[in-house]
């Protein structure tokens, strides 16, 4: 029990502070595809010098340098433009210096890892919570000079922490790379080159409470007109009053259609973004807005009436009702997917199972227990270096995004959402739910298990169970029962009562209060007692 980890407490997981909805622009001309390719790759040149200007500034970068980086882009846009500018590479510079913090995080867990592990004798095993020495002197021996690079890179990105320098690439850093393995990414030199530009374009407004439909740069009509406010350079190509572009097409929201309509009728702000998707050949519009944060229910209501659990896993979600004492109810439920082929495929097979889920849940008006998973720590190679497959598996588990889609979806639904910690969870399932709820018509699964363990951890109960209580004909007479109940009903599993004597195994043998002399009988001749034995004389009688 001492090695034990301490298990935090479950809480109720907020609701979604936010709102997006997408829909294609199609039948466009040619004309407008010029048109929107001129404006993105202008902005985009604008956004790159922007963020070089902020990423220069570091941490001594102020609201004066902001006002001065704003005026040095107005002349080129306009003054709306500079304003969407300036804060999406102030929001890109924070997200790296983040990032930058979680690669220190982990950079100083593997020197830390790798250091007990070399001083650890060779082959030496490793104890709970504690990894052993290396397996041979070579795996030393190369540990050691890996230590020596870890170092090196640890000291170089805590001096650009600590100056406040970071390293971005427009683009991205995984399609930067791509150029130099053209055949291993399976695209020529043009598409290389076409995504590329489009990754770095820039057609993104944020929207302003109380102009008209809630935006003046990315202007929307209810009637799905689409216009733009063209930059000063390009105000040549406007085709309607003020420097104007109107698209051709007409967009329908099929999604929040009347939730969007309300807002931009009521002048409410609306931040929109256009976007290419050089795979399809497609051109997309996506509209953001703010709601209220949803209220969420105590964590006392919604555990009344019990609730799921569900085990998220590398190809299923397992699901298990549990009632409000924390007993299995009924059969377990498994919701496929599969994390294969491109992304938007993964992530339509996701929405696909998550539904799946919450409708099952809400028809039966419950809330859902899950694990607060973070795999962070546990992709690290020195942790799990010669378990390739286990970190491929948690690596291809998309947590954050499954996480994401769950809480903004069972919002919709009305279904609450506990998140639990997850320590032990599928060790203690398996270890004592499994066997107990196998029966000739049920094979419930180590995950199936383990979804009774996130319940009944969300619910107050704990996970681990006693042992059936023995019959009465012994001596222990039943005293201890299995856990089944909530930690203050009555009648729940106790102490086992502390009753001196070898028959409950309280106290040892030959050490109780009346256990007399146990070893008497192994004694050759006389005891002690009786060589000191001794008859008094005879009382005088007259």
């Amino acid at each position: 029990m001492g090695g034990l980890r301490g298990v935090a407490a479950s809480f109720v997981v907020p609701g979604p502070s936010g709102v997006a909805i997408r829909a294609g622009l199609k039948g466009l001309t040619g004309q407008d595809e010029t048109v929107l390719r001129q404006v993105g790759a202008l902005l985009g040149s604008l956004v790159s010098r922007d963020l070089k200007a902020r990423c220069a500034a570091g941490l001594v970068h102020d609201s004066d340098q902001w006002a001065r980086r704003k005026r040095a882009l107005t002349g080129p846009s306009s003054s709306r433009w500079a304003g969407s500018i300036t804060k999406s590479t102030h929001d890109q510079w924070a997200l790296a210096r983040r990032g930058q913090l979680a690669h220190i995080q982990s950079l100083r867990a593997g020197v830390e890892t790798i250091r007990h592990r070399l001083a650890q004798p060779v082959g030496a095993k490793g104890a709970k919570g504690a990894p052993g020495g290396y397996r041979s002197r070579r795996e030393w021996f190369a540990k050691s000079r890996r230590l020596h690079v870890l170092q090196d890179r640890l000291e170089e990105v805590r001096a650009d922490w600590e100056a406040g320098r970071v390293r971005v690439v427009r683009g991205g850093k995984e399609l930067a790379r791509a150029r130099h393995h053209l055949k291993a990414a399976g695209l020529s030199k043009a598409q290389w080159r076409l995504r590329w530009e489009a990754e770095r374009w820039f057609l993104q407004a944020d929207g302003e409470s109380g102009k008209r439909y809630g935006n003046e740069t990315i202007r929307i009509t209810p009637g799905g007109e689409v216009s733009i406010k063209l930059p000063a350079p390009l105000a040549g190509l406007a085709n309607a009053p003020h420097g104007r572009y109107v698209l051709a097409c007409r967009i329908v929201f099929r999604h929040r259609e009347e939730e969007w309509a309300d807002r931009i009728a009521a002048h409410r702000a609306v931040a929109y973004r256009i976007h290419y998707d050089t795979d399809r050949n497609r051109w997309y519009v996506t509209a953001f807005w703010q709601i209220p944060q949803v209220r969420t229910e105590p964590l006392e209501a919604a555990r009344a009436g019990g609730l799921v659990g569900v085990d998220m896993n590398a190809d299923h979600l397992a699901a298990w009702r549990l009632d409000e004492h924390g007993n299995p109810v009924g059969a377990p439920r498994r919701f496929d997917y599969r994390l294969t082929g491109s992304a938007q495929h993964r992530d339509a097979q996701v929405r696909h199972a998550l539904i799946r889920l919450l409708h099952w849940t809400a028809r039966r008006g419950l809330a859902l227990a899950i694990e607060n998973l973070n795999f962070a720590a546990d992709k690290s190679r020195e942790k799990h270096g010669r378990r390739k497959r286990f970190r491929k598996l948690i690596s291809g588990l998309p947590t954050a995004r499954l996480r994401a889609r769950l809480v903004s979806m069972a919002a919709e639904l009305g279904v609450t959402v506990v998140a639990v910690d997850p320590a032990y969870t599928s060790r203690w399932g398996a270890q004592h739910w499994q066997k107990p709820l196998t029966s000739k018509n049920r094979k419930p699964t180590r995950h199936d298990a383990a979804a009774v363990a996130i319940g009944r951890r969300a619910l107050g109960c704990p996970i681990r169970r006693r042992t059936a209580p023995p019959p009465h004909d012994r001596s222990d007479r039943a005293g201890h029962r299995s856990v089944q109940a909530r930690p203050g009903s009555p009648g729940r599993e106790g102490p086992r009562p502390r009753i001196p004597g070898p028959r409950t195994r309280s106290v040892g043998a030959g050490r109780g209060a009346k256990a007399g002399d146990q070893c008497a009988h192994n004694r050759s001749g006389h005891t002690a007692e009786h060589e000191s034995w001794h008859q008094d004389s005879l009382p005088l009688s007259f």
